[in-house]
């Protein structure tokens, strides 16, 4: 009998929609680490994948209800017709609820990588600073050359916070959505004492250097007073000596 037939394709149908609505819809999904956010993305595109394949069956189901439709009075078909709405309904909106899923599991791995990304340049940075303070840990020379290491340092430390309040926005948005929150809240964790600790040293380094430059300006200006005495003390005992006077003869500070 064909209704038993048509009957038959459409409920075949139907359980595999609710069974792909149960698979991949309605069970609660946890993402505590990158691999199973990942297995999931890929999960529900093969999920996607398979349901825009199922629309050729759909579509052959479609035919042969109408085609049957068209040939059997109207008390045989009407439930039919019922069915077979419905049964397009749901399959039109299983298509449409998985791909949402699909992109919007797509939209939270690629928030992740981003958030990966941010971090990594952060971590350069940081990097770069603890490379800097070892270079000024013991600057030698004088005033000159402390200065200079001192700009270069500010120079480093004149770094825009965009890339910190992205990376506390990204994972904001994950862990509000519960994602890999205990990964991110320890990366988080680890990056921003990180961060705070060389900041605290770049801090104490520059107000060293301020120091040690000013010590060397000190040094440098006693030194050349010095200087100015010796070559006024030189240039007055080469006058004594080409004058032939005795050292008996002479102030006390010349002799």
């Amino acid at each position: 009998d064909k209704t038993v037939s048509l009957r038959k394709d459409l409920s075949e149908m139907h359980e595999w929609i609710t069974q792909a609505e149960e698979e991949y819809l309605e069970r609660d999904f946890e993402y505590k680490t990158p691999d199973e956010l990942q297995k999931a993305v890929e999960e529900l595109k093969r999920a996607k994948e398979e349901a825009l394949q199922k629309e050729v069956k759909v579509k052959l189901i479609t035919d042969s209800v109408n085609n049957f439709i068209a040939k059997a009075p109207p008390a045989a078909h009407e439930a039919l017709k019922k069915e077979l709405d419905v049964l397009i309904t749901s399959y039109q909106q299983l298509c449409s609820r998985l791909n949402g899923k699909w992109k919007t599991l797509e939209e939270v791995w690629a928030c992740w990588r981003e958030l990966l990304s941010y971090l990594d340049a952060e971590n350069k940075w940081l990097n770069e600073i603890e490379r800097k303070l070892k270079a000024t840990e013991n600057v030698q020379g004088g005033a000159e050359e402390i200065s200079e290491s001192l700009d270069s340092l500010e120079r480093l430390m004149r770094h825009p916070e965009d890339n910190r309040n992205q990376i506390r926005e990204l994972a904001q948005t994950l862990t509000d959505g519960g994602i890999m929150d205990e990964l991110i809240n320890e990366k988080l964790e680890k990056f921003n004492t990180r961060w705070e600790e060389l900041q605290q040293e770049a801090v104490r380094r520059q107000k060293s250097l301020e120091q040690s430059i000013q010590s060397a300006q000190e040094t440098d200006k006693t030194l050349r007073l010095i200087q100015e005495s010796l070559a006024a003390i030189d240039k007055q005992l080469a006058a004594y000596t080409a004058d032939r006077v005795d050292a008996a003869q002479v102030p006390q500070e010349a002799q």
